[in-house]
């Protein structure tokens, strides 16, 4: 075969039974050959996945019943009785060795030590090609399998063969590979050689009496999938996979507890301004509660802190406006502290705050970092202390993180109990009177229109007050003492 035809890999997720292959195979004659024999020289089949086509020496060899011993050899036999009861064989040249077939491509391990053609492989290569099983021993641990990298996934193969005798056919030594087909069960498929597609038929010379060039092609012409299929498909996995799910959440039920392991709980929580966000220097974003005794309520163990904390936070205008600022997150760990006042982290969790005004009752489920082994869990009993973060803002990002995608691989947690927050928050903005739609109907001093209507109530005010002193400086002194008099009446 022609040098360079290394194979391709591809990944698919529809099922490969489903895929085609059109062959075409061809020889290379001159211009003086007769047409009716260029026209038997040239064959086109297109075969499916592990789709079976007999070689004349397998047509010839399962015809016979006295031949057949195993199961799959008696499959064959019948295959074949109906192949000749519906006119026979129809391929000619072109067969398929399926995966259920004891073949090894031995080109594929023997490689080739000199340019010799008439080079032979050993005896060694020749039982090593042979091997089609690889025997997994029993004791061989999942560890041992990954530190030595064994490949255990299925993996299925097929070939696609031409018989390229010249006269006689069934002979071993006239068969040749076109095509090898692997696929896994992760939905890999491996070619080789590569479909053709726009890049000219492969060559294929064999030597004999007479030096024979043939080519073909190959061309992947499975059916493709109509829109309407294939939503109707995706609704079908949509559907299935719900189901699924609501399967295992009725195997695995509602009916189990997520707390923490220690009581006597205390929380030490801080809020992060996000970028365009601040507060008053003298504002603390951060806080420790008092400990508190859980007690049990139902089948749950409760712990009130009924702590209050407030803070206020600015944002800048550019960010209002733009509307792409972020807001702030409430960060806290639940710590538990012990007779001997040995503390331990129950839990990590962070909460976004809200981003409307009012009350907000918020639930968050925290987790803790563990490790492997018995060893981690006995300190934390005995003496205390567990594995904990240097920086809380690796609940979420990190403030440090510059990159595009943060990577956990590796990291293991476990989950612990819930923290209930309620918020009570006020928004003060002048965007929110200008952008509501009944700015109008609004006691507030927060809408221009309503601002310079007391404007002009209060210049009315100050003109008629103006207007009353002139009056009072007009009138007669009698009036003035009979009015000074009625007051001090008035007030003996």
């Amino acid at each position: 075969m022609e040098s360079g035809l290394g194979e391709v890999v591809y990944r698919s997720r529809d099922p490969v039974k489903n895929l085609k292959i059109r062959v075409l195979l061809q020889r290379v004659t001159s211009a003086s050959a007769l047409i009716q024999r260029a026209e038997e020289e040239k064959e086109e089949v297109v075969i499916s996945w592990q789709e079976k086509l007999f070689s004349q020496f397998e047509y010839e060899l399962y015809r016979n019943e006295t031949a057949c011993r195993t199961p799959l050899d008696r499959q064959y036999y019948q295959d074949v009785l109906s192949l000749e009861r519906s006119g026979g064989r129809k391929n000619r040249r072109i067969f398929t060795y399926t995966d259920y077939d004891r073949y090894t491509n031995l080109e594929e391990h023997c490689q080739s030590v000199t340019t010799s053609q008439h080079e032979t492989p050993t005896f060694l290569a020749e039982r090593m090609a042979n091997v089609c099983e690889i025997v997994s021993l029993p004791e061989a641990s999942d560890e041992f399998i990954r530190n030595n990298h064994i490949i255990t996934t299925p993996v299925q193969t097929m070939y696609i063969m031409a018989d390229l005798g010249s006269g006689n056919f069934g002979l071993k030594e006239h068969e040749h590979v076109l095509c090898t087909i692997r696929v896994d069960a992760n939905g890999v498929v491996t070619l080789k050689p590569d479909t053709t597609g726009t890049k000219g038929p492969y060559r294929l010379a064999v030597e004999g009496e007479k030096r024979q060039l043939w080519k073909y092609t190959l061309q992947h012409v499975s059916e493709s999938v109509q829109k309407e299929e294939q939503e109707q498909e995706q609704h079908i996995y949509k559907d299935l996979y719900s189901r699924h799910k609501e399967y295992l959440n009725n195997l695995v039920g509602s009916d189990f507890e997520m707390q923490f392991d220690y009581n006597n709980l205390y929380v030490h929580f801080f809020v992060e301004l996000p970028k365009h966000w601040s507060s008053p220097g003298f504002q603390v974003l951060s806080g420790v509660t008092q400990t508190c005794q859980a007690k049990s309520i139902g089948s749950d163990n409760v712990a009130y802190f009924s702590y209050p904390f407030s803070f206020e936070s600015f944002l800048s205008e550019e960010a209002e406006s733009e509307d792409t600022a972020q807001l702030p997150v409430f960060f806290f760990e639940v710590l538990s502290l012990d007779f001997w006042q040995r503390y331990r982290v129950e839990g990590y969790g962070s909460v976004v705050l809200p981003g409307t005004p009012g009350m907000h009752v918020v639930t968050a489920q925290t987790w803790r970092p563990v490790e492997l082994g018995v060893v981690t869990e006995l300190k934390r009993f005995f003496i205390g202390g567990s594995p904990e973060l240097e920086d809380l803002t690796y609940i979420r990002v990190p403030g440090t993180f510059q990159g595009q995608r943060l990577s956990r691989f590796g990291f293991r947690t476990k989950s612990s109990g819930s923290l209930t927050l309620r918020f009570h928050c006020l928004h003060h903005s002048q965007s929110f009177l200008d952008n509501s739609p009944q700015r109008k109907k609004m006691g507030c001093l927060g809408n221009s229109n309503q601002q310079s209507t007391i404007q002009d109530v209060l210049d009315a005010f100050q003109r008629a007050r103006r207007r009353m002193q002139q009056a009072r400086e007009t009138l007669p002194l009698d009036i003035m003492n009979i009015s000074k008099f009625a007051l001090e009446q008035s007030t003996a």
